[in-house]
């Protein structure tokens, strides 16, 4: 915008610093060892990190979510102008949330499925006039007022009011409660319901559990650019599985009937109407197969067209669908497909024009493309062999859009900006090695943005288009006085090297020594592992400081991604199609023989630790045939995919009736026979709703029934990610390090 022009340009000479200046963190020579407690508690051991990064509209302010000082708990909302100044508080989490409030169960799960971690202000938005914030607390609803610079509070009700939104305009505040769709005016007023009748299981307005778990989805509704119309799913979950999951909390327990759709079983039907502010709701025409997933939702920027994205059971079609709003009539405008599956991404930007922007995998790697207001192709963007990671922002004035890559290495993610409108070649607005996140103004191209590395904790500034820093947000910077300082020594940079898989791909690997490596000892070693379908885990970022234990405790650190992770090439992802927990563990084993080579590792001496599908890959590789690894922490396991959700499991594996020798071999139970006695320490969520319980309560049973020993620690009332509290994350590391001080520290298993 041009006032956002306006304030760069004045500070073009007060702060003419380039990102390629970013301040990273001194080599020292000493350290105090971090004492795990400290890992813990308040401050933030990290320092001050900006979350949820915006730019504000008018593009004079800049405002993020933080942790408090001295709770790490809750979450405050923070606000910097771009002219200068110390960032103030905006938002007081602590005074705002009332201790007392129970959020309701819809909530909670919303809470879940975002990975939300605290209490207090953990979303805003603003108005695009940049005259009002909306921020959700502790399920009311609350409202800054820019120009006053006060707050007052929208709602106070006995129920949740969850997604809360403000129209495009500002005119309202739209919201979700008791599963029907509400409308209020944002100045005040009464509210008004859209929709009628949504129960539990027929609900308006939310995301299904699958959308919000795996299709990064996490609403059921979109205002239409002049705030004439809502789109709205109607979600129907009558035909979904009851799964009846134990719930055991510290002071009792029961038993949940959640509706959880698993691999092969009924998904829930979701439709989707156009329903005006002022008269009758209109059905979308989605098609005559009902068994779909309804993907994605966008407004046309005229709002003259709804695009929907609808992609197939079997995930390897999808298609973009351009809606009629007064008449629900659809037409397929453009369509992927692949043999394998095709991911969902929030990369179609449209434009004014009526053109739209699109990623595809069409060429081997994820790259950029233009097409028409008709789907037809205009031109590709980008190419190589890289892939880009995501759409960033688009900037119509300069005909730009801006984008993450993984150009350089699998693990520097890098921004970049291209031409939409010409060929050539993109230009980097931020320098290479490191990790990068970004926020986009809405017009002329600034941009927040977050860096960290290996030894920089994540600082957050504002940059011009062309990756010049205009002023700090949070520099976070590692000197005297950050809350690491006292420790900063013992960090030591990772080593990053290749080995090749069987197939002669690149598996790319990270290894951490301890404080006072000596080369001339043999050292105990914990590999980290995920291995599932994701980004990457060998990364160029801040490591969480709980590394730090693991490091003090004299063990070195390995990390490799193998096949299947994602941000790498097309043919690279999908070599584990419908064999998910073979080549992801032939290349892991491929790791441990290259750690073997090293003279400083202790060959006999080798562990293994992850979480979720991490958890998974922990048993698979305890119980590999001859496994070099002495001994395992699985953290809430996938133990048998059938008992996994419809549309992770089946992207990868398709239906247990279509492949049912896939879903054999990949089942844990049938190899628990080759597991070294002792060798596991079994962790899991005892309110899980994601793996549920009985993922870990099948092998508790096998290897009771065979009489194995293993360990175990069960969590009550935590699931898969949230309930966390920073006492039970400590309980949570000083268990697994017990463990493996007991297990890797003794004489070695073998002779080598």
């Amino acid at each position: 915008m041009k006032r956002l022009a306006a304030a760069l340009v004045a500070l073009a000479v007060v702060v003419p610093v380039h990102a390629q200046t970013q301040v990273h963190t001194p080599v020292l020579d000493k350290g105090e060892p971090l004492p795990p407690k400290r890992i813990f508690e308040s401050p933030d051991i990290s320092g001050p990190r900006a979350r949820g990064v915006k730019l504000s509209p008018d593009g004079l302010s800049v405002t993020y979510i933080r942790t408090r000082d001295d709770d790490l708990t809750i979450s405050d909302l923070w606000i910097a102008d771009v002219a200068g100044g110390e960032p103030r508080l905006l938002l007081d989490g602590k005074q705002l949330a009332p201790p007392e409030r129970e959020l309701s169960e819809a909530e909670k799960a919303r809470r879940e499925r975002a990975g939300v971690a605290t209490r207090g202000v953990v979303d805003y938005a603003w108005d695009r006039q940049a005259r009002l914030i909306l921020a959700p607390v502790e399920g009311d609803l609350w409202i800054y007022d820019v120009a006053s610079r006060r707050a007052r509070q929208l709602t106070r009700t006995p129920g949740d009011e969850i997604d809360a939104k403000i129209s495009p305009r500002g005119t309202y505040v739209s919201y979700v409660r008791n599963d029907d769709l509400y409308v209020t005016p944002a100045a005040g007023g009464a509210e008004r319901a859209l929709t009628e009748g949504g129960t539990e299981l027929r609900s308006w307005g939310t995301a299904e559990f699958i959308a919000q778990e795996e299709m990064r989805r996490h609403t059921g509704y979109w205002w239409s650019p002049d705030e004439r119309a809502i789109a709205v799913a109607f979600v129907d979950q009558t035909g979904v599985d009851v799964v009846e999951r134990p719930e055991v909390n510290a002071t009792g327990a029961r038993v949940v009937p959640q509706r959880y759709p698993r691999a092969g079983r009924p998904n829930a039907v979701v439709d989707l109407y156009v329903q005006p502010l002022d008269g009758p709701r209109v059905k979308v025409d989605l098609g005559a197969d009902a068994d779909i997933y309804l993907a994605r939702v966008e407004w046309a920027k005229d709002g003259r067209t709804l695009y929907v994205q609808r992609q197939s059971r079997d995930q390897r079609r999808l298609d973009l669908l351009a809606v009629e709003p007064a008449t629900g009539r659809s037409q397929v405008i453009l369509t992927e497909t692949s043999p394998h599956w095709v991911g969902l991404t929030d990369d179609f930007r449209p434009l004014g024009d009526g053109s739209f922007l699109w990623s595809s995998e069409r060429s081997g790697h994820r790259h950029l493309y233009l097409h028409g207001r008709d789907g037809r192709l205009i031109r590709q963007i980008t190419r190589g062999d890289w892939p880009v990671d995501e759409i960033e922002g688009v900037d119509e004035a300069t005909k730009s859009v801006v984008f993450s890559a993984f150009r350089e290495t699998p693990g520097e993610r890098r921004i970049w900006r291209a031409s939409y409108a010409r060929r050539g070649e993109p230009t980097p607005l931020t320098p290479a090695g490191g990790w990068w996140t970004v926020t986009v103004a809405h017009t002329g191209g600034a941009f927040a943005g977050t860096y960290e590395d290996p030894k920089t904790p994540p600082q957050t500034a504002l940059y011009r288009a062309d990756g010049t820093r205009v002023r700090w947000i949070e520099a976070n910077a590692l000197e005297p006085g950050h809350p690491y300082w006292p420790y900063a020594g013992r960090l030591r940079a990772p080593e990053f090297g290749v080995v090749k898989a069987a197939d002669g791909s690149d598996l790319w690997w990270s290894l951490r020594t301890p404080p006072g490596f000596d080369p001339s000892r043999k050292y105990p070693v914990i590999v980290q592992v995920y291995g599932g379908p994701s980004g990457p885990r060998v990364a160029s970022n801040w490591h969480t400081p709980e590394d730090q234990i693991l490091l003090d405790a004299g063990y070195i650190l390995f990390r490799l991604d193998n096949r299947g992770v994602g941000h790498r090439s097309v043919a690279f992802k999908t070599a584990i199609d419908r064999r998910l927990g073979q080549l992801e563990v032939d290349d892991q084993l491929a790791g441990a023989a290259y750690l073997k080579t090293l003279p400083y590792v202790d060959g006999g001496r080798i562990g293994v630790t992850g979480w979720s599908y991490g958890g998974y890959m922990t048993l698979l590789m305890l119980t590999a045939p001859d496994s070099p690894f002495r001994a395992g922490v699985s953290g809430a396991p996938v133990t048998d995919w059938t008992l996994y959700d419809t549309h992770y499991t089946e992207r990868f594996m398709g239906k247990p009736s279509e492949n049912a020798a896939g879903y054999a071999a990949s089942e844990v139970v049938a190899r628990l026979g080759s597991l070294k006695p002792g060798a596991l320490l079994l962790i899991h969520g005892m309110a899980d709703d994601n793996v549920t319980f009985d993922h870990a309560t099948r092998v508790m049973f096998a290897l009771q029934a065979d009489g194995k020993p293993f360990e175990t620690m069960v969590y009550p009332g935590l699931r898969h990610r949230g309930g966390w509290t920073p006492a039970n994350r400590m309980h949570r590391a000083m268990a697994a390090l017990d463990f493996f001080d007991r297990k890797l520290k003794g004489p070695p298993a073998t002779a080598e």
